[in-house]
């Protein structure tokens, strides 16, 4: 199919993150297949800032959004983006929806006319469902989950979303929308256990401004600093990094550097990226927030593509501590410039990017990550070796192998 309008519905395009990438990329798909694309989402935001973040142009697209400028729900929003896809749909009759929403049930009531492409990070089932306790993704068994929403008071906030979920999250993809994707193997295996069905993995792009190199600057020409990239959440778990891992590897690497790189343009963002500044004070760490670079923890928000591109090209390892992570973005983006990653035993970003050790190092806890620091750190050949492997697995996760992917769904459907 081609031609016409097309919704790109996304709750909060406003901050840099995994689902907005994926969205943009899916736009510029859709613009490239013959569609005019329509992003709509909850809460006004500026396009002009997807060329900062990603090198994407989404400013030539229609943009459709609630008039909600409180953005301390945003969780809750979620259950509304459908409202502002509706708009779109019969505004302009557009005859095709991309979403990685799952809650666009009154949106069903379009099929006839509305074709819909589901893209799923993660199955909200799994965390909302009672029957699947025990798999040790659920609620009160994820450590995702349960770093951000496992504590009063948001542990009610999060009870009351989960409560009116149902009101507003389709049934069963397989049969709700006419196609399914994914971002990763990891998380494909997981949807067949939830609805039965086999989605097509798509992997997310790696940005185009992130600048995938063949030659990154040799080992002898780096520091030994450690990049981590991810906006400002809980999830992230920076608050367990600067707490319980620099400690630890200052006392065998006095010279460790770390750099954290995040966006945080809301109040909550905000609020954790001075917490884990004020814990690492705590842990007897200097800190920098914005800075030139020269504590042990530097804290750095909303920074310029080319400073992240640059303090990788000088690092010698990026850490990722989100436990269950469904692709991870961020740790492709350091794949692609031949920084070595060390990444939990968890999610798509262990069995699909590190390929369970093979292009990644692995760890389980605080000092399993900081002797697979060590050795980035310290050992030139285990560098060489975890860099030659990161390039060569990202060669195929370019926008285009993302675009050509889309089109060539599109044309199935």
């Amino acid at each position: 199919m081609n031609g016409g309008y097309a919704v790109v519905s996304h709750h909060y395009w406003g901050s840099p993150g995994g689902g907005q990438l994926v969205d943009a990329a899916a736009a510029v798909a859709l613009s490239e297949a013959g569609f005019e694309p329509i992003l709509t989402g909850t809460f006004p935001f500026n396009p002009s800032k997807y060329m900062e973040w990603y090198g994407i142009d989404l400013t030539k697209f229609k943009i459709i959004t609630l008039s909600i400028g409180i953005k301390a729900f945003g969780l809750w929003t979620r259950l509304y983006a459908w409202r502002p896809a509706e708009i779109a749909v019969k505004k302009y009759r557009a005859s095709l929806m991309f979403t990685d929403e799952q809650t666009y049930k009154p949106l069903l009531k379009y099929r006839e006319s509305l074709s819909i492409i589901e893209y799923i990070h993660f199955p909200l089932e799994v965390v909302v469902d009672p029957k699947f306790k025990g798999t040790g993704l659920a609620y009160g068994e994820d450590p995702y989950i349960m770093e951000r929403y496992g504590r009063f008071p948001l542990n009610m906030y999060w009870r009351i979303f989960t409560k009116m979920l149902p009101r507003y999250m389709r049934r069963n993809p397989f049969e709700d929308a006419d196609a399914v994707l994914t971002n990763s193997k990891w998380t494909a295996n997981v949807i067949k256990m939830v609805y039965g069905g086999e989605p097509m993995v798509l992997n997310p792009p790696i940005a185009p401004n992130t600048e995938a190199t063949s030659s990154p600057p040799s080992v002898e020409a780096r520091s030994r600093s450690i990049v981590m990239l991810g906006r400002f959440s809980e999830e992230k778990r920076y608050h367990w990094v600067v707490a319980e891992v620099m400690p630890k590897l200052m006392k065998q690497l006095p010279d460790a550097r770390l750099v954290i790189f995040g966006g945080a343009t809301t109040r909550t963002q905000i609020s954790y990226m001075n917490r884990v500044a004020e814990m690492a004070r705590r842990a007897g760490l200097s800190v920098d927030v914005g800075g030139s670079g020269g504590a042990s923890v530097n804290i750095v928000p909303n920074a310029p593509r080319s400073r992240i591109n640059s303090a990788m090209d000088s690092a010698r390892a990026f850490l990722h501590a989100t436990i269950n992570e469904h692709w991870g973005i961020a740790v492709a983006e350091a794949m692609a410039r031949g920084l070595p990653i060390v990444v939990h035993k968890s999610g798509g970003a262990w069995t699909d990017l590190a390929e369970e050790g093979l292009r990644g190092v692995g760890y389980s806890d605080a000092d399993e990550a900081v002797q697979g620091l060590i050795r980035l750190l310290s050992d030139d050949s285990d560098f060489k070796r975890f860099s030659a492997a990161a390039m060569e697995k990202t060669k195929g996760l370019t926008m285009r192998t993302f675009i050509d992917g889309l089109r060539g769904l599109l044309a199935k459907i």
